[in-house]
């Protein structure tokens, strides 16, 4: 038998590095006495090397096998995990959840009603665009405008006086005009077609001309070191923006009804008399309105935008057969249509739409998104404003319990080789006047109020053309909310803060008629139509 000398050597501090990388090298291991190789040579100490090795083996904790970790599995962390919510405490949660309690050391002892519009400016938060500026310029300037969602339009660049405003209404009217699909009166005929043929040439179009198509709002003013009181009380009318000018009537900020309902959220603590109404549900404070259009699913999103704009909408909600809330179209999401490209999504569904919408929200935030825009009437106060402060829309839809929907099976994503081309979009036309008859293929749905009687279940329109439709069966949370039966906006809210609080709001309904009187589209289908059946009047300009 050979002796061990002749089997092993003693490594080198340099060999036994490089045979394990990433880990230290002690004098421990380049002795070998934790390390299960083969024994040194150890003359001086005398006795049996192999017994040394077995030493070293034994010294080692056990290496389980896979197989014998399956037979005795690590124990779930399940077992320590807290107990999860019940259903009805995530619904408690749900309709009361916890606004900010930490008192503001600026607002603490103050009354409300007593605080400077001023306070709650935002610095360099203007955006402005001259007359002669172009509407290509505005627009973009329009999308740096958040959160005020407006560019203030003024004579020239040396003045600080707001003659006009440019927001994503007017742009909705301005696209409209573009493509043909607005309906002017006579007279305006020729000033449509001119804006449609110096587009399509892609010319610059001044604001200056575009005046005519806009609807003009009335501009309040109200000085910097005015209070609340005095603003919530032209909220509460229905007026959804104020300018704040300094003593020189200069505008230097703007103050909107979200943002006012953002200050009363978040401060409420300090105004008990504001805090208690967020408890009480919205059916025993009945705001908000019953009488409301919605726009089919299945209808082309030419539809919704015209409806918004002739009716001075910001938002319609899309409803399925059964009226359940399947998505929100608003003003804003016009800004998705003012590529070339996208100009053949006018004759797509509104439902396709709505599933661009998300998939926009996904690409920009790095995450599905699909925002509620509906509560129900057991919903609270601060449901109600944590809803829309979260979303920053102007209105929460109020639905019931979802009703079964007769909506067709799914279909195929809408696919660009069906697209029509923008060819196919007709030239602007007179329209026939305010008492015409309904326009054929009209998709918009006039909701009843609940315990209406309707002896057959509204036909959803086809559009014309070969395009396949995204179903509401489709898209995430599409099943979650219910029939559509009210809508409830910040002017109710505002008026209702107004009003608990001793003050004297102006009428919202001489805005909403105002607004309607303004607006450059003269055709109101599914109103008159409503009217004609003996469905009373629908209201839903807030």
């Amino acid at each position: 038998m050979e002796s061990s000398s002749e089997i092993t050597k003693s490594p080198s501090p340099g060999t036994l590095a490089s045979a394990n990388p990433g880990f230290p090298v002690s004098d421990t291991a380049l002795s070998g006495a934790s390390l299960p190789s083969p024994p040194e040579r150890s003359g001086s100490q005398g006795g049996n090397p192999l017994s040394k090795t077995t030493s070293n083996v034994s010294s080692h904790s056990h290496r389980q096998s896979f197989a014998e970790n399956q037979r005795h599995p690590p124990p779930s962390p399940r077992a320590q995990r807290h107990p999860s919510f019940t259903q009805q405490a995530i619904q408690d949660l749900m309709n009361h959840p916890p606004p900010n309690r930490h008192q503001n050391p600026r607002y603490v002892g103050r009354d409300w009603r007593d605080i400077a519009i001023g306070e709650l400016l935002q610095p360099d938060e203007v955006k402005w665009a001259e007359l002669d500026t172009s509407i290509q310029e505005a627009t973009k300037t329009l999308f740096q405008s958040s959160p005020n969602n407006v560019v203030l339009v003024r004579q020239d660049s040396s003045s600080k006086e707001a003659v006009s405003t440019f927001d994503h209404s007017d742009l909705n009217a301005y696209l409209l005009a573009v493509v043909g699909l607005a309906k002017p009166e006579e007279e305006q005929v020729a000033l449509y077609t001119d804006i449609s043929v110096k587009a399509q040439s892609q010319e610059e179009i001044p604001l200056r001309t575009l005046q005519p198509i806009f609807r003009h709002e009335e501009l309040v003013k109200l000085p910097a070191d005015s209070t609340l009181d005095k603003a919530i009380e032209v909220f509460g009318g229905g007026i959804h923006r104020v300018l704040v000018t300094n003593k020189d009537s200069e505008v230097v900020g703007i103050l909107s009804q979200l943002r006012l309902l953002e200050f009363f959220w978040y401060e409420a603590v300090n105004f008990p008399l504001i805090d208690r109404l967020y408890t009480i549900p919205l059916r025993d404070l009945q705001i908000g309105t019953q009488q409301i259009i919605a726009i089919n699913a299945d209808a082309p999103l030419a539809d919704a935008l015209f409806l918004m704009s002739s009716e001075g909408l910001t938002s319609v909600a899309v409803v399925d057969n059964g009226h359940n809330v399947v998505g929100n179209i608003s003003t804003v999401d016009v800004r998705l249509l003012t590529n070339a490209n996208s100009l053949p999504l006018l004759k797509a569904s509104c439902m396709h739409f709505v599933s661009v919408i998300l998939s926009e929200r996904g690409v920009e935030h790095g995450r599905d998104s699909f925002p509620v825009f509906y509560v129900n009437p057991y919903s609270t106060l601060a449901h109600t404003v944590a809803k829309l402060v979260a979303t920053q829309s102007h209105r929460m839809w109020v639905v019931e319990s979802a009703s079964p929907s007769p909506s067709a099976p799914a279909t195929p994503l809408l696919q660009a080789s069906s697209l029509p081309p923008l060819s196919t979009l007709s030239p602007p036309v007179a329209s026939p006047g305010r008492a015409g008859s309904p326009a054929p293929g009209s998709a918009a749905v006039v909701v009843p109020p609940p315990g209406a009687i309707t002896t057959s279940t509204p036909q959803s329109p086809s559009a014309q053309g070969p395009f396949t439709s995204v179903p509401a069966s489709a898209l995430p949370g599409a099943g979650l909310s219910g029939r559509l039966t009210g809508v409830v906006s910040l002017t109710d809210i505002l008026n209702l803060f107004a009003k608990t609080s001793g003050l004297r709001p102006l009428d919202p309904s001489e805005q909403r008629a105002r607004r309607r009187r303004s607006s450059s589209c003269s055709v109101r289908p599914t109103l008159d139509t409503g009217r004609d059946n003996g469905r009373g009047s629908i209201d839903f300009r807030r």
